[in-house]
């Protein structure tokens, strides 16, 4: 913590609130939607005490939420938003819009369950369904990374010109209180400077978006996108480096916990990694060499630190708190594709942990990982 800092008893939600005060956004279109309302709720409070200098909008739906984010971040604006599970769907439209445009928006996503049957417990399908908007995607494990990585996102947003979603786990993350450090504003201030775009919509400059264009056109602008995307990792880790030497606090685009010398490595995201570090520590007392490998930039995957983290490891247990049908968890074959014809790769299987927002306590994931190398394991159809 540096000196300047104060420390608050804060949920996730309102951590990810402060974040936003401090990134100093200047639009900040909202709607409702449990279990997300409680960050929009203290923004406004904010907003009403003179504490945040912010347009607020409230348009009818999730939908035009974004469709206002799109023209406000064009025309300039630094803006920030937030949604949950079917509000997220609603924009899936936006979100391609919304990257095509290189909009750089920064929203958070509460992982909420998507319907039908209609639920409201941790599960990401959501945003994970997601994955191929060109939209940049972290997931966080605790109110303090949540409202560090606001910061961060802002950051790499801005950087890359491509809109930035960070992921929080519904009521695990979101409602859970936590003592969090939220820093002062002048050294946000020095880390975030003011947003002063290149290129925005002005009439005096002339400057167009969404125009109809030729398939070369089309071709050459996804190629650029494309190569933003790969500039990410980069920036990402960058954005990391230099908050954790203002503050002490670096999270990484993955981490690694108890790796090294690991025979078995498991693997996940979100609140999951905070259970299965306590697994990792069970393990270990029991003489098992385990270690955690916990993936915070899922989108660009970041495959190289993948493979660096996996080498020489023999087995990989990915725990998913997803459900793509058809496929299975959305990690497990994303982290499968990464590996693929890598030399002398670890096998990798698969659990669908935590779907629906079951629990997983520290005992399952123990007693998955022991089993992690039986041999008829269907890696699409595992459930716990």
């Amino acid at each position: 913590m540096s000196a300047a800092e104060t420390r608050s008893l804060l949920t996730g939600n309102h951590a990810v609130a402060w974040g936003a005060r401090l990134a100093r956004p200047k639009v900040v279109p909202v709607y409702p939607i449990t279990p997300q309302t409680p960050v929009l709720e203290l923004l406004t409070e904010f907003q009403a005490a003179g504490g945040l200098d912010a347009e607020f909008l409230t348009p009818e739906s999730e939908h035009s939420v974004m469709a206002a984010c799109i023209p406000a971040s064009l025309a300039g604006a630094r803006v920030f938003t937030a949604t949950a599970s079917q509000g997220l769907m609603l924009m899936h439209e936006l979100l391609h819009y919304a990257s095509g445009a290189r909009a750089p928006i920064v929203m958070a996503n509460v992982n909420r369950t998507v319907a039908s049957p209609w639920a409201f417990w941790p599960d990401q399908t959501d945003s994970l369904a997601q994955r191929d908007t060109g939209w940049v995607q972290l997931y966080v494990e605790s109110a303090q990374e949540a409202l560090d990585t606001v910061l961060q996102a802002f950051r790499i947003a801005e950087a890359v010109s491509l809109p930035v979603m960070l992921n929080l786990d519904a009521f695990y993350v979101s409602h859970a209180l936590e003592p969090v450090h939220v820093p002062p504003q002048a050294l946000v201030d020095a880390y975030l400077p003011a947003y002063a775009p290149e290129h925005f919509l002005d009439p005096e400059r002339g400057e167009s978006w969404g125009n109809v264009v030729t398939q070369d056109m089309y071709r050459r602008h996804r190629k650029s996108l494309g190569e933003a995307m790969a500039r990410v990792p980069e920036v990402a880790a960058e954005a990391d480096r230099e908050w954790q030497a203002l503050t002490g606090r670096g999270w990484g685009i993955t981490e690694r916990y108890r790796c090294e010398g690991a025979d078995l490595v498991i693997v996940s995201l979100g609140s999951m990694c905070g259970t299965a570090r306590e697994a990792v520590d069970a393990l270990r007392e029991a003489g098992i060499a385990a270690g955690l490998l916990k993936v915070r930039l899922f989108r660009p995957l970041p495959a190289a630190e993948l493979r660096a983290a996996l080498a020489g490891v023999r087995d990989v247990l990915v725990l998913d708190r997803n459900f793509s049908p058809g496929a299975g968890g959305v990690l497990h074959q994303e982290l499968r594709g990464a590996l693929y014809g890598m030399k002398h790769a670890p096998d990798v299987r698969g659990v669908l942990a935590g779907v629906g927002g079951v629990n997983v306590s520290a005992a399952m994931i123990a007693e998955l990982a022991r089993g992690a190398r039986i041999e008829d394991i269907v890696p699409e159809a595992v459930w716990a």
